[in-house]
């Protein structure tokens, strides 16, 4: 037994190539993909009951004249999607957050851009600036937007107090339809925007030292570093940034909901809110769910149109 082993690990030492292994039996192979099976089997049956389950039952609803106040459902075909097309709340909801997300995509990216790059730039109280800004993205959005409704207050807010001090008229920041939606945009910025400061500073800090090392040996100062070598080391960063704000930002619902419930006029309702309207308040269900998947659809192209954006910035 010794001798033959002795033999085998000479003929390895002489440079004679091994025998391979011996192949796995069937029932062995069986035997680990029954395992790893068992291990996604949870995430799987979750997922499909709170994931898939829904998405097939609500798409069936849009179909169906379903109804809270009605005991039968009959089959109605596109009769929801056709009215959704002629339905002047779904457009104008839909413009609203079209323009909101207009209005707030670019702030939130520009806007991070400059605070991760005064950060990076060696501030003192690194910590201090990094706590000060990523702090007001993890409150909910239930004590940011209490926290803006008292700055927005007609009366006692600080906002008309700031307006006061300087001479000037109060605002409605909240009951005029030319503000509202500007003074929601501004509270969204400050409360998100520490997410996409993150993201940047971490692509900052993977930025190579050479890349600045050589322009400074060239004579490239500071600001001709920042949009030679910065800014372009950024570019897949800013797409990503911008494709994940803007997905966001066609999303809103929560603070517009808690703020101004979509006034005045209907002139901040998104069309998230004008779905829960349609579906809890008028309780058309299979109507609701006919807008939910136009809109759905429309967010499935616009991810698909970013996405092919994605190997551009690559280049």
């Amino acid at each position: 037994m010794s001798t033959t082993t002795s033999r085998a690990n000479a003929t390895e030492d002489d440079g004679t190539p091994a025998s391979r292994p011996t192949p796995k039996p069937v029932a062995v192979e069986r035997r680990t993909r029954s395992t790893g099976w068992l291990f996604v089997l949870p995430f799987a049956l979750a997922f499909g009951l709170f994931m898939v389950w829904p998405i097939v039952q609500g798409l069936w609803m849009s179909f169906t004249d379903e109804s809270l106040t009605l005991n039968g459902t009959d089959f109605v075909g596109f009769d929801n999607y056709a009215e959704a097309f002629g339905d002047p709340d779904v457009w104008s909801s839909l413009g609203n957050t079209v323009f909101f997300t207009v209005i707030t995509v670019v702030p939130l990216v520009v806007v991070a851009l400059g605070m991760a790059l005064l950060v990076h730039s060696g501030l003192a109280g690194q910590w201090v600036w990094r706590l000060a800004y990523f702090a007001p993205y993890l409150l909910p959005v239930t004590v940011v937007t209490l926290i803006w409704q008292w700055l927005y207050q007609p009366d006692l807010g600080m906002a008309n107090q700031l307006l006061d001090t300087l001479g000037m008229e109060p605002i409605g920041w909240l009951s005029d339809e030319k503000f509202a939606m500007w003074s929601i945009a501004a509270l969204t910025v400050w409360w998100t925007v520490g997410f996409n400061f993150l993201l940047y500073l971490a692509a900052l800090q993977s930025i190579p030292d050479q890349l600045y090392e050589a322009a400074a040996l060239d004579g490239a100062g500071a600001w001709r570093r920042l949009f030679s070598v910065t800014l372009p080391q950024l570019s897949r960063t800013t797409a990503l940034v911008g494709m994940l704000q803007v997905l966001a930002s066609l999303k809103v619902f929560d603070q517009i909901f808690i703020l101004t419930k979509g006034g005045p006029n209907n002139s901040t309702r998104p069309i998230l809110e004008y779905i829960y309207d349609v579906g809890f308040t008028g309780y058309r269900l299979g109507y609701a769910s006919a807008i939910s998947y136009l809109f759905f659809a429309l967010i499935i192209i616009i991810s698909i149109a970013q996405l092919r954006f994605f190997p551009r910035q690559e280049g």
